[in-house]
């Protein structure tokens, strides 16, 4: 039955709302997730370069050489057993000495260690240690010395072969203890055991030889000072017997001698006011350096203080009356002068203080200094007596003093000459402040190369490389393939999430090539003649029927790929785009259904021609067009859909309808409306193919009677869903946005760059479309965290068996 379409008024130009102006994020914002996702959609070359380099640790570890350590422990504690002269607890000395141990670490580490080790365990005759030396035997030494080799070249050779040593020797400390763990690296296990012990006992040895040889120096000094001190005591003492007997004196005590009393009495006196001076000259000059404000509260705490309460009570009266009043008020200027007298009043209080406190520490000095002065004079006078009456006196007491000087030093150096002599005979007991706490014990195993250690850190820097290199490989791919990027990037909302077709084909299944249907060729390309075979159906597509290179694969040819869902049996769609009519409870049936429910809450506004287009060819929008129109007529409303891609029409060959008669035979005026307008056998869904190849699709999409064809539709469908070629490619997607109430954008994930989305979203803005949002199609649940959501939905759905055909009633 054929309807008359109503004439209507044509729509007010769409204006895009707040949709289309979502705020776009800095390329540079650090977002975790978004880099482990990266990783995770290239796992298999993380594990691969973790695998390798684990691989190659793995021949590390079987190409090299074995290493084998052994360990002595040793305890150093700080004390020595040779005292010296200069302190009575020697020890104390050590043990405040912060590079004691220092010290002794560097001794450890020492070529003289060394040569002594090499010394003790005979190395130079070792044949594994030193090859060339152990083949010198005594007969072949003679001819050595014949060809001039001297004692300086066997110290070099010496020198040699400690330093071969020293190179597997490993000093590690303890901390916060006095053990020191001796380590040594070989090739063999019995000869790394072997020298770290031979180093713990060679230590022990050269601090004992140290200390010892240290011992009987000193003992040889001692005896010389000894020796020495006597004959000058002797000579001393022979001096004074003489110079008694001339000069009848036979003692120096001060009571024999008033003078000396005297004398005595007065330099007690002078010391007592010396201090006294030194005392008020010090409290003088504190005053003269100290503020007044400190010296006058200290002497006068009670009085100054009492000063400051009532000047900081009237300052606090004026500061609350100035609220009140102004300052020129007399009341505020009596309060303001009486807080100004009492400060004049605190200041004169302080200066008087001050000045008398310090002409009274002044005086005091002045005082103290005459009577230090006139004492000092009297010493002098009294000094001069003496030395004039008793200067024989005192050339005898000042050599009594020496010999009693130098007999106290002959009693100290006898005393620690017994004392070294005891520590010399200890030599015999090899006692040391160094012991051995664990003696070094043959390995079992090697040290080095460890096969842990190896493929431990061949699997991280296989890690490193392979995230690395995955990081490298997404930041060089400039593709959308996250609903985030489409908001952070593009600016645009994300209406629906499209799953893709491998990972969707686990529950309901469809071919890999979902999505391929898409422009293999520019636009005005004959197609080439070859008949193309729906995979996994065996339907012939002429190659004339408007398909283009990836077409007939992707889109109707994709429709044989669909695969059962052996859990229950049921029978595959007949191609992709009919998913929520044939199968309408699995997941990608729902993912158009919230498109659908993204579409009408998306605006207050009027919303019934919306027009699907994309960046580029091959993203999915005639799949997304046919869907959306399939879910808006299952709400029971009719929807029209409508082919305005006029050079490369596919929705024909979706529905089964002959593409003689369409869009073009209207527009073109051979066709009325009536004609163009087929029922689906889809219910409440009807098509408007695109009829012939136009040679001039723009014009035809903006004439007068693509204007009034669409307002008459308008009138009679609920829904009107038009499918567009891509933005980027012709204008043709431009201008049916235009007169649509919105456009919506495909974007294939993993496909669409960055660059491309803007550009398209940026043209089709320039010409006031109304982007409603965007559809990203073959998500990939590797792209983000959203797969296990999506995955989580399959408790939801049930799989059934598809709707049975039902003839829809005419236009």
């Amino acid at each position: 039955m054929k309807t008359k379409l109503a004439q209507t008024a044509p729509a007010a130009p769409a204006i895009p709302d707040e949709l289309d102006l979502l705020p776009l994020e800095s390329e540079s914002e650090f977002n975790l997730a978004e880099y482990v996702a990266m990783v995770r959609r290239h796992w298999l070359l993380v594990a691969a370069a973790a695998l390798v380099c684990m691989s190659a640790g793995a021949i590390h570890y079987a190409i090299t050489p074995k290493a084998f350590m052994a360990a002595a422990t040793i305890q150093i504690e700080r004390r020595t057993l040779a005292p010296t002269l200069s302190s009575q607890a020697p020890w104390l000395e050590s043990y405040f000495d912060a590079e004691y141990y220092p010290t002794e670490y560097k001794l450890l580490e020492s070529r003289g260690l060394a040569e002594r080790v090499v010394k003790r365990l005979d190395l130079q005759n070792d044949p594994a240690f030193n090859p060339h030396g152990a083949a010198r035997t005594a007969a072949t030494a003679p001819a050595d010395l014949a060809h001039g080799a001297t004692a300086d070249d066997d110290l070099a050779a010496l020198g040699g072969l400690a330093e071969r040593l020293r190179s597997g020797l490993g000093i590690e400390p303890v901390r916060n203890t006095q053990l020191v763990e001796i380590s040594y690296r070989a090739s063999s296990p019995t000869f790394a055991a072997r020298a770290a012990n031979g180093f713990a006992d060679a230590f022990i040895d050269m601090g004992i030889e140290y200390r010892f040889t240290s011992a009987g120096k000193t003992s040889s000094f001692l005896n010389s000072q000894i020796e020495a001190l006597k004959k000058e005591i002797d000579d001393k003492e022979a001096k004074l017997q003489a110079f008694s007997r001339r000069t009848d004196i036979v003692t120096m005590e001060p009571s024999a001698n008033v003078t000396l009393q005297r004398l005595q009495a007065l330099n007690t006196s002078y010391i007592e006011a010396k201090n006294s001076r030194i005392d008020k000259e010090s409290s003088y000059k504190g005053l003269a350096a100290s503020p007044a404000e400190a010296i006058a509260d200290s002497l006068q705490p009670g009085v100054l203080g009492n000063l400051r309460a009532d000047e900081l009570k009237l300052e606090q009266e004026y500061d609350s009356k100035l609220k009140v009043y102004k300052p020129d008020w007399p009341a505020m200027v009596t309060l303001k002068g009486e807080i100004e007298k009492i400060k004049q009043h605190i200041a004169a209080a302080v200066k008087e203080s001050v000045d008398t406190a310090r002409k009274s520490a002044y005086a005091a000095y002045e005082t103290a200094l005459r009577q230090e002065q006139s004492l000092e004079s009297e010493i002098n006078k009294l000094k001069s007596q003496a030395m004039d009456q008793n200067s024989q006196a005192a050339e005898f007491q000042n050599l009594g003093v020496e010999i009693k000087t130098r007999r106290d030093l002959l009693d100290k150096l006898e005393r620690e000459h017994s004392e070294n002599e005891v520590q010399a005979r200890l030599q015999d007991t090899r006692d040391s402040n160094v012991h051995i706490v664990d003696r070094a014990l043959v390995p079992g195993g090697p040290f080095y190369p460890s096969l842990r250690k190896d493929v431990s850190y061949g699997m991280l820097f296989g890690l490193l490389i392979g995230v690395g290199s995955a990081l490298l490989i997404e930041f060089l791919d400039r593709t959308i393939k996250t609903p985030e990027e489409v908001e952070r990037r593009i600016g645009l909302p994300t209406l629906a999430v499209i799953q893709d077709i491998d990972e969707a084909g686990k529950a309901y299944g469809y071919s890999g090539r979902y999505g391929g249907y898409g422009y293999g060729y520019g636009y005005g390309a004959e197609p080439p003649p070859v008949a193309r075979v729906r995979q996994g159906r065996g339907d012939k597509v002429p190659a004339s029927a408007g398909g283009s290179g990836g077409a007939t694969a992707g889109g109707a040819g994709g429709a044989g790929g669909w695969l059962e869902r052996k859990r229950s049996g049921a029978k595959a769609p007949s191609q992709i785009e009919l998913v929520p009519h044939e199968l309408p409870r699995t997941q990608i049936s729902e993912a158009y259904r919230s498109l659908r429910t993204a579409l009408l809450l998306s605006s207050a506004r009027e919303l019934k021609v919306v027009a699907v287009t994309s960046a580029a060819a091959g993203e999915g929008k005639t799949a997304t067009a046919t869907n959306l129109a399939i879910v808006l007529s299952q709400l029971g409303r009719p929807v029209l859909i409508v082919d305005c891609d006029l050079r490369k029409p596919r929705l024909h060959q979706v529905f089964k309808i002959s593409n003689q008669t369409g869009l073009v035979s209207h527009l073109a005026a051979t066709a009325d409306a009536e004609e163009i307008v087929h029922a689906t056998n889809i219910p409440n869904l009807w098509i408007t193919p695109s009829g012939p190849v136009a040679p001039n699709p723009s014009e035809l999409l903006s004439s007068d009677r693509m204007y009034d064809w669409l307002r008459a539709a308008r009138s009679r469908f609920e829904y009107i869903i038009i499918d567009t070629p891509p933005a980027l490619a012709v204008t043709d997607a431009t201008i049916v946005g235009v007169i649509a109430d919105g456009v919506v954008l495909t974007l294939r994930s993993g496909k669409v760059t960055r660059e491309d989305a803007r550009h398209c979203r940026d043209r089709l803005r320039q010409a006031d479309v109304r982007i409603l949002g965007a559809v990203l199609n073959r998500y990939r649940s590797t792209h983000s965290g959203l797969g296990r959501r999506y995955r989580a939905y399959e408790s939801y759905v049930a799989v059934e068996k598809p709707a049975a055909p039902q003839e829809g009633s005419a236009a």
